[in-house]
């Protein structure tokens, strides 16, 4: 059994089931996600392929001893009886359209126990939440389900997945005071650029003893340092979300932080790593491992090898990681997700109103929602 290391990789990498550049042939990803060379821990969420990740990833564990990899599994999406709403995904398995809080047990069960199948394990070693609704994060009957898991051997660890959109802090913060000793872990999207909102939530994380695993180090591929200005993406990548300019104000921020990184032998992706791991309960760091279009664009093998070679121990000075999350800094950039100061009206799927009992946990954590949750142009 092992908890999750220091890096890990995700079956969201190469472009097969998350269109991010290129897409590579499965049997490149299969290969890249195998355990070994240095990273041991792989991460797969249920709904990615609809379970064809799941079977990827069994694939590359094929062969595997089991005591030499840590399996993080992720279910939440109701892919099974759920109808698909376009870009907006398959709903949670919350929703009241689905079933009641009767039926999450049996939902998690399910869906963890075929997860487990197509991956050929008979246990993961951290199961997460993914991508909560409203009710995923208050709602006991949802932890009873997820620890009812836990106590049934098909998982060692619990914990929760924001996303995959950037917010849903107040949320966060509440399922760690009400659930927090159930939970081990939470993943959260955090990187140099993008300090903001994550690291918010981060002292209620060390508050409740759960450790943090962080994805999007890589700011979209920015930090891999194949992007130049100008970068044109292909039809359908998954970057496109993102606003005019951003490739080309990430490399200006970037290139500012570099001679910190020169300092300490890292590169760029790796100062990012290590100024996400400088931070206290984040313990392991997951970057998307794409290929860029162009002959000179690192390989995703040369990717995960780069990744591999994270040094272990924290080599930046508290005064470096304040001067990059100076550089960084994107407070107020986005409308974000989850409970949320300017949202009106019923709740949706993932944006809700701010309740009183949010408004009362942001007032003890010292969040101004109207300052430091709010989309400021």
């Amino acid at each position: 059994m092992r908890d999750p290391g220091l890096t890990a990789v995700g079956t969201w990498s190469g472009g097969v089931f998350m269109h991010f550049g290129e897409e590579i042939a499965e049997e490149r990803l299969v290969q890249v996600l195998r355990p070994g060379g240095g990273i041991d821990t792989v991460v797969t969420a249920d709904v990615y392929g609809t379970g064809d990740a799941d079977t990827l990833l069994g694939r590359a564990l094929d062969g595997v001893p089991r005591d030499e990899y840590c399996a993080v599994g992720i279910v939440g999406h109701d892919f099974y009886t759920g109808e698909r709403a376009g870009a907006k995904g398959f709903p949670r398995f919350t929703d009241p359209a689905l079933r009641g809080p009767e039926g999450y047990g049996d939902y998690l069960k399910m869906a963890t126990e075929r997860s487990l199948e197509r991956l050929g394990i008979d246990r993961f070693d951290l199961l997460m939440l993914h991508n909560p609704d409203r009710i995923g994060y208050s709602d006991p009957a949802v932890w009873d389900g997820m620890a009812a898991l836990r106590d049934a051997g098909l998982t060692r660890l619990l914990g929760v997945a924001p996303g995959p959109a950037n917010g849903f802090t107040l949320d966060l913060i509440s399922c760690f005071e009400r659930f927090g000793a159930l939970i081990d872990w939470a993943m959260i999207i955090l990187n140099p650029l993008e300090p903001w909102p994550g690291e918010l939530c981060l002292g209620a994380a060390e508050q409740a003893d759960i450790r943090v695993m962080t994805r999007v180090v890589d700011y979209g591929g920015l930090f891999w340092g194949d992007m130049q200005p100008g970068h044109e993406f292909l039809s359908r990548d998954h970057r496109a979300y993102r606003p005019p300019g951003w490739v080309d104000a990430g490399l200006e921020k970037i290139a500012r932080m570099f001679p910190i990184a020169e300092r300490h032998g890292l590169t760029p992706l790796q100062l990012a790593c290590q100024w996400n791991l400088a931070h206290g309960p984040v313990a392991s760091v997951v970057p998307t491992l794409l290929q860029e279009t162009g002959p000179t664009a690192k390989t995703v093998e040369e990717q995960r090898a780069e990744l591999a070679a994270l040094p272990a121990e924290v080599r930046l000075t508290a005064d470096e990681v304040a001067e990059i999350r100076a550089i960084g800094d994107n407070t107020n950039s986005m409308a974000l997700k989850g409970a949320a100061p300017d949202h009106e009206g019923p709740d949706l799927p993932d944006r809700w109103t701010i309740d009183p009992e949010l408004a009362e946990l942001a007032g003890r954590w010292r969040i101004d929602p109207a300052r430091d949750l709010a989309l400021i142009s």
